[in-house]
């Protein structure tokens, strides 16, 4: 017991310095000259527009020149409508109807202004949405280069109201008979990156991610049962992601996504977990706001093999995020529901709260109530409080 007490530390460093490198954390103040050696195009990026006070005005500066690139091009494509019916109604007889279609497709399919495009392409730079999936033409910076994706925390306190000791499944195969010795405090971590895989897939939109994020629930106070991992969930996933510039009622749709997702808990039965979907994402934003709402589908699975046949009913059958940053600190509220009703009603509500400590980590707390907290509690309700660090950038 002692010698695992021991690596701990160990364990928490290699931890935190590989998951370091996926977030691509940048110092909080830095000049120009500090950013030179950051070998990451993307933390270098991030660095040179923390130290030349690049700031949400360029993101309305871009909004602004694609909105006037759009209204000219709608009024040079009406101008050249109106002329072109003009001129058909002063064709002489000898003009067929043929030549007419011709000339009013003429007016609608003309040739854009290559710098119009450009500048359309680049609404929303500087965004915080562009800021994590490099939306904006100028925003992109290449492939197979790791990208934070989830936030990147440790908890060493994480404390649950109920503890679950006999995990239970619609399929006996998955019900655990002999109760859990487990203690109401444990510790909590994550690790999760992104890379992109291929960019501008159509045109010069759509882009190819992968995605892996892991979270474990460890078991390390409790001596008496050699200090087991809980409960594991590996979560990798392939996205493709679209830029979009739209309004709606004051915030901008920045992005729209597809992806699969698949995540399991490795183990066997009865303790086996898993499921498979495929999930449709909108992304939108505001000044220091952004709201991702998703939904999903899950693929069936034979009912002989289905580890939780009734998940959707309990972790949901889509979420939405909403994030608020602001010098540092970030506020996350993330919801999620079955959107059913009566005995199929339920759902969970987390919220991540992170402030700066020094130029590399944050102070993180973590509150959540509801389903599904790991995938072994899917159908399981309870309250949990975490307390701990979390990595610079995760927004």
């Amino acid at each position: 017991m002692t010698q695992r007490i021991r690596l701990l530390p160990f364990v928490i460093g290699v931890t935190l310095s590989a998951a370091s490198h996926a977030q691509e954390s940048t110092p909080a103040v830095a000049t120009p000259e500090a950013c030179f050696s950051i070998e990451s195009d993307a933390a270098r990026l991030a660095c040179y527009d923390s130290a030349l006070g690049r700031s949400q005005s360029d993101t309305r500066q871009a909004d602004e020149q694609a909105r006037a690139a759009k209204a000219a091009e709608a009024q040079a494509r009406a101008q050249a409508k109106a002329e072109a019916d003009a001129n058909a109604e002063t064709l002489d007889g000898k003009d067929t109807l043929g030549e007419h279609r011709q000339r009013r497709l003429g007016a609608w399919f003309r040739a854009d202004d290559p710098s119009d495009e450009a500048v359309i392409a680049n609404a929303g730079r500087g965004s915080l949405l562009d800021s994590r999936w490099e939306l904006a033409k100028d925003s992109k910076l290449g492939v197979f280069q790791m990208r934070g994706y989830k936030p990147v925390y440790l908890l060493p306190a994480f404390w649950t109201s109920s503890n679950n000791e006999r995990p239970s499944s619609p399929n006996p195969n998955n019900t655990v008979t002999e109760a859990q010795d487990l203690q109401d405090v444990e510790a909590k971590f994550q690790l999760s990156f992104k890379t992109k895989f291929a960019e501008n897939l159509f045109g010069d939109n759509g882009d190819l991610w992968g995605a892996y994020t892991q979270s474990s629930r460890w078991q390390v106070y409790n001596s008496d049962q050699s200090r087991p991992f809980r409960e594991t969930n590996y979560e990798p996933e392939v996205m493709l992601v679209f830029r979009n510039s739209y309004s709606l009622g004051g915030w901008k749709g920045r992005m729209t996504g597809i992806s699969l997702n698949h995540q399991s808990n490795g183990r066997g039965d009865p303790l086996s977990r898993s499921w498979n979907r495929l999930i449709g994402s909108v992304g939108l934003d505001r000044e220091n706001w952004a709201l991702v709402m998703r939904a999903w589908h899950r693929f069936d699975e034979d009912a002989s093999d289905d580890n939780n046949a009734d998940i959707l009913d309990y972790v949901g059958r889509g979420d939405a995020m909403l994030t608020y940053t602001r010098d540092g600190h970030i506020l996350t509220v993330l919801g999620r529901h079955s959107l059913r009703g009566g005995d199929q009603s339920h759902g969970a509500l987390q919220v991540d709260y992170g402030f700066p400590i020094n130029r590399a980590f944050r102070a993180h707390v973590q509150l959540f109530h509801g389903y599904g907290e790991s995938l072994i509690d899917y159908n399981h309700k309870a309250t949990y409080i975490g307390l701990g660090i979390s990595l610079l950038d995760w927004y």
